[in-house]
């Protein structure tokens, strides 16, 4: 997410970013995924090595190998798992993130325009667990830092 929490610009990422595309994938693969309609139409396919369940209030023909439900607590149930990572839209994000108990984040140094944000969080609710930082560099414009956030009060 930018610093201004843009996730989104017309059904799509403001930005194209390989480095948080591969760490997105090394963090999701393996896992059940949960996501809005529009985040799966902006991705067009089912992701390989991911249970692939989509939120929708309608019933859009969606390819085989995508799960699709009617609610969040539909969608954690289809995903059949302990562990599953919410991966958008605002929608998905602002219903998950009082039930979250981590936060993947990849956080981009930049102030972009955008018409989907991610949720307000406190980060006194939430303890930084892991970070690692990416400069930019010609294929990724923007330093990146790749960041993970445990549920719980911060150390501060």
């Amino acid at each position: 997410m930018a610093r201004n929490r843009v996730i989104g610009q017309e059904g799509g990422m403001p930005w194209h970013l390989p480095a948080d595309l591969k760490h997105f994938k090394a963090v999701t693969m393996g896992c059940p995924i949960i996501m809005g309609r529009k985040t799966f139409e902006s991705i067009g396919r089912p992701l390989p090595g991911r249970t692939n369940v989509v939120i929708s209030r309608s019933r859009p023909e969606l390819p085989d190998g995508v799960e699709l439900v009617g609610s969040l607590d539909e969608a954690v149930e289809a995903a059949g798992a302990e562990r599953v990572m919410v991966i958008g839209g605002g929608q998905v994000y602002r219903q998950a993130l009082d039930r979250a108990d981590r936060l993947e984040l990849t956080l981009i140094d930049a102030v972009v325009s955008g018409d989907t944000v991610f949720p307000e969080w406190s980060a006194s609710d939430w303890r930084l667990t892991k970070m690692a930082s990416r400069p930019a560099d010609d294929a990724n414009p923007y330093n990146l830092v790749f960041a993970t956030f445990e549920r719980g009060p911060s150390r501060a």
